[in-house]
């Protein structure tokens, strides 16, 4: 009983740490706090397409593409150079079932349609984008009918070392911030862009395109009630966006025909870089609680 006691003082003891870090002090303040007001421009928003990967130190997000920028969305409709999509996943042609995505010389596997298989699939198949033999595989986790799916970009070196996503002190970092929600890993549905590594933690442009492709049909098959995106690389890759962009306010991800609602926050990676910045993130998970007590 005593083991247990201690256990819980020291998890409360961390959940007011988060809170103290992210300027939460008192229950009431003789003045008003501005919570949505924007940081200096140190803040991550101006990286590469999809981002480089928040780990390991890669805490500077000013790097920009050779034009300056991430390309320009495309049109409504419009197909990557080099592919054919024949209708959209999960509505095939042919007896209800989704079509290959087709690109020269290499035929991609369809996705499954229900999330179980689709589980699998992610757990099982040698075609996703980064697949190796020796690669270290790191798959979703927690409960998909938590209504909470929150992505990350992609695991880190560390991460591919214990077998799970968000490890170490980011990881410690991301639970503080569960807590302080009143949830923990077992009540959210964690995922990644991707469940591979890439070389260099970046992603490059084809590999990314699948990616997200990828990861709107999960979302569509975990239909959440809402769905948390951790950092610049995750935003840009499902809202088109970067981070300081798009967060404080709820954005919407089309997936499959379904809309789903979206929130971004700063991931835990640069917000051990950024201490002060936990003021910001506190404010998004505030309005991802907003989000999802309106549906309950």
């Amino acid at each position: 009983m005593e083991g247990y006691a201690n256990d819980l003082a020291a998890e409360l003891a961390s959940t007011l740490d988060w809170w103290s870090d992210a300027g939460v002090d008192a229950l009431v303040q003789d003045e008003a706090r501005a919570w949505l007001v924007e940081p200096p421009s140190t803040l991550p928003g101006t990286g590469r397409w999809l981002g480089e990967a928040e780990t390991e130190g890669s805490h500077d997000q000013a790097e920009s593409t050779a034009d300056g920028g991430p390309p320009p969305p495309r049109p409504a409709g419009a197909v990557p150079h080099g592919r054919v999509d024949h209708a959209p996943h999960g509505q095939g042609s042919s007896g209800g079932r989704p079509d290959p995505t087709i690109v020269p010389g290499r035929i991609e596997e369809p996705f499954p349609t229900q999330l179980d298989l689709f589980q699998e699939w992610l757990r099982t198949s040698a075609t996703l984008p980064y697949a190796a033999p020796a690669a270290p595989r790191i798959c979703p986790s927690g409960d998909p009918a938590s209504g909470l799916m929150i992505f990350a970009a992609m695991p880190s070196s560390e991460d591919c070392s214990a077998g799970t996503l968000l490890s170490g002190a980011p990881g410690r970092l991301f639970d503080r911030m569960l807590a302080a929600m009143g949830r923990g890993r077992e009540t959210i549905y964690l995922t990644g862009l991707s469940c591979f590594r890439p070389a260099g933690g970046r992603f490059d442009r084809s590999g990314g395109e699948r990616c997200v492709a990828i990861a709107r049909h999960h979302i569509a098959l975990a239909a959440p009630k809402a769905v948390l995106l951790l950092g610049d690389a995750c935003s840009k890759a499902l809202l088109g966006i970067g981070a300081v962009q798009a967060r404080g306010k709820v954005h919407k991800i089309e997936a499959d025909g379904q809309v789903f609602d979206a929130i971004v926050t700063l991931s835990p990676e640069y917000l051990l870089s950024q201490p002060a910045a936990k003021a910001m993130a506190w404010a998004d998970l505030q309005l991802l609680m907003e989000n999802l007590a309106a549906k309950d």
